[in-house]
């Protein structure tokens, strides 16, 4: 639910297929993305819902300290520099739900 997601932080969840994804609230869109760094395909977060830098500005891995954009996903800095996150497709509905879009 929208409302489990502050601005500016971000939240873990598993998919029915056992992926774990992120969404994060920026300037009220939500993002979402695999929970995979594209370095050593390790999880970003140390800790449970830790996945933005201390200014919450970027998305962070905690492995290397890689840092993404938020609104794409691409890596700005760290070891990844070049690549991105991969996006997951989601829905925001008016009943304050988040949905996966199913390719």
């Amino acid at each position: 639910m929208m409302e489990d997601i502050p601005e500016r932080e971000a939240r873990a969840y598993e998919t029915p297929n056992g992926d774990t994804i992120f969404i994060t609230q920026r300037d009220g869109m939500y993002y979402a993305y695999q929970n995979v760094c594209p370095h050593l395909q390790v999880e970003l977060e140390f800790l449970e819902n830790q996945f933005l830098d201390r200014d919450q500005e970027y998305i962070e891995c905690s492995t290397h300290g890689a840092l993404f954009m938020v609104e794409t996903g691409e890596c700005i800095s760290g070891p990844c520099l070049g690549q991105s996150l991969e996006k997951v497709e989601i829905s925001v509905h008016s009943d304050g739900g988040i949905y996966l879009i199913n390719d």
